[in-house]
């Protein structure tokens, strides 16, 4: 024997668990809008779908399959996430990952390379000159140009 308190809190369960599974499907015709917000038809069939179902006693992962499967998977707002999508939710990390490992990379071989360079200087080992040149230009500061400046220098023609 059920109050009518009872029903009222059976009937604003349902109503809640619609809300909230209406969030999260797309409308079909309208596209940018969730069935809960939406007027078209078809998004009213959806909403009184939905809670024919939670009375039937289905649970909300089952109604998201089957509408899933009457609708396709675009009618979900989160797609799930299987072997088919990892690719295209996964390549931003990939592509970044990629990218800082190879600029790791050649900053290491370029520390590493001035590093054994200049071990070999020490050691009394001849360098070739292209090693030459490129230690010349690491160690070797900038030329002093005075406070003046250059753009200055070029437009007095100095």
């Amino acid at each position: 024997m059920e109050t009518e308190e009872d029903e009222v809190k059976k009937t604003q369960l349902v109503d809640a668990r619609a809300r909230n599974i209406s969030h999260n499907v797309r409308c079909t015709e309208c596209g940018s809008q969730s069935i809960e917000d939406s007027q078209a038809d078809i998004a009213i069939l959806l909403r009184k779908l939905i809670r024919d179902e939670i009375q039937a006693g289905k649970s909300d992962k089952e109604i998201f399959k089957k509408l899933e499967q009457d609708f396709g998977e675009t009618v979900l707002y989160a797609p799930k996430f299987d072997l088919q999508t990892a690719g295209l939710w996964l390549s931003p990390l990939l592509v970044a990952g990629a990218a800082a490992g190879v600029w790791a990379y050649k900053k290491h071989r370029q520390k590493t390379n001035v590093h054994i360079m200049a071990l070999d200087l020490v050691r009394g080992v001849a360098l070739t000159p292209k090693e030459k040149e490129t230690m010349l230009d690491l160690l070797t500061p900038p030329p002093s140009q005075g406070t003046t400046p250059s753009w200055w220098r070029r437009w007095r023609g100095l």
